[in-house]
């Protein structure tokens, strides 16, 4: 069976809770993966993601330290609508084109899009830092939201390989 489901750990774990992504897929994987979801380690490279995805998948699940100025430690699920690389102006073409390594998420997706492999389903599944700088392991509430992450992560790819087959 062709997974159906990529889920793609984001951040880098050497900058505190820059590492909430690959924590938290590391975790997921601890207690098995089903046969439909493939689980992918991107950390700062979203080139690798765009060359995972040109393998077919019917939805992405990003998980990611995500700032959106909440309280640290708060865990978000956020349904992402990716930009068409013709709605750039001129100027974000060539800032998007510059960029090699692909490291935002957004500009990977983009570029997914771009080469029409982006699935049709696309997530982020965000926490709130509380600090990101040099240094291993996940601050307290971090921490907590990486715990709260894991559960729902499980619970979105359940209910999307019980989804029917995209024709």
């Amino acid at each position: 069976m062709k997974p159906r489901v990529l889920v793609a750990g984001v951040g880098n774990d050497l900058l505190g809770d820059d590492g909430f992504g690959i924590a938290v897929i590391r975790r997921f994987s601890e207690d098995g993966v089903p046969e439909a979801i493939q689980v992918f380690e991107s950390g700062i490279a979203g080139i690798r993601m765009v060359q995972e995805l040109m393998d077919g998948y019917e939805a992405l699940v990003i998980v990611d330290a995500t700032d959106r100025g909440e309280e640290p430690g708060t865990v978000c699920l956020l349904e992402v609508e990716v930009p068409d690389t013709e709605e750039l102006t001129e100027e974000g073409r060539q800032e998007f084109l510059a960029d090699t390594h692909l490291a935002v998420p957004s500009k990977a997706l983009t570029l997914a899009r771009a080469i029409d492999v982006l699935p049709p389903r696309v997530y982020i599944l965000g926490c709130q830092p509380k600090e990101c700088e040099l240094g291993m392991g996940l601050s307290e509430p971090v921490e907590r939201g990486a715990a709260e992450a894991t559960r729902r992560l499980r619970k979105l790819c359940a209910s999307l390989v019980r989804e029917p087959t995209a024709t």
